[in-house]
């Protein structure tokens, strides 16, 4: 993977894009990039999102059934398994996804529940970084409502 990224400039850019995220490494920016391939075939972040599985889905039928939302997983396993752990190195080196950590563990969330959430955090930055062609900003993190 590594020569064929050194081979083509476009994938050399968006590698040093990707790699400019806390907790992404090379090797990880290089699998992301293989798994989604080109960026233009995604609308939107929450399409990629639905792509790698890691969008919400809600288990309910009728009145009687009320499961736990969890992660939907039809996606692109291989890229949900790229992303686990930059995910976690995010949470712990990245103020503002710590602070989007915490915020979710005082509400009751559990910690694989935080890192599924971290995970599409990250695929929705991805997208942003890949999109507007743009580095990393952490302060782009911060919820909205602060």
């Amino acid at each position: 993977m590594r020569e064929h990224i050194q081979a083509h400039e476009s994938l050399q850019s968006q590698q040093a894009l990707l790699t400019s995220i806390v907790g992404v490494g090379e090797s990880t920016a290089a699998r992301v990039l293989a798994e989604i391939g080109s960026i233009e075939h995604f609308t939107s972040a929450s399409q990629l999102a639905a792509f790698a599985g890691l969008t919400p889905q809600e288990h309910t039928s009728g009145t009687s059934v009320q499961g736990k939302i969890r992660l939907c997983k039809i996606g692109n396993r291989r890229l949900r398994k790229a992303l686990y752990f930059p995910a976690l190195t995010g949470w712990r080196r990245c103020p503002q996804a710590r602070a989007f950590g915490e915020r979710l563990l005082a509400a009751g969330k559990a910690k694989m529940q935080v890192i599924g959430a971290l995970m599409h955090k990250l695929i929705r930055v991805i997208y942003g970084i890949l999109t507007s062609r743009q580095p990393f900003d952490p302060n782009k993190l911060l919820p909205r409502n602060t």
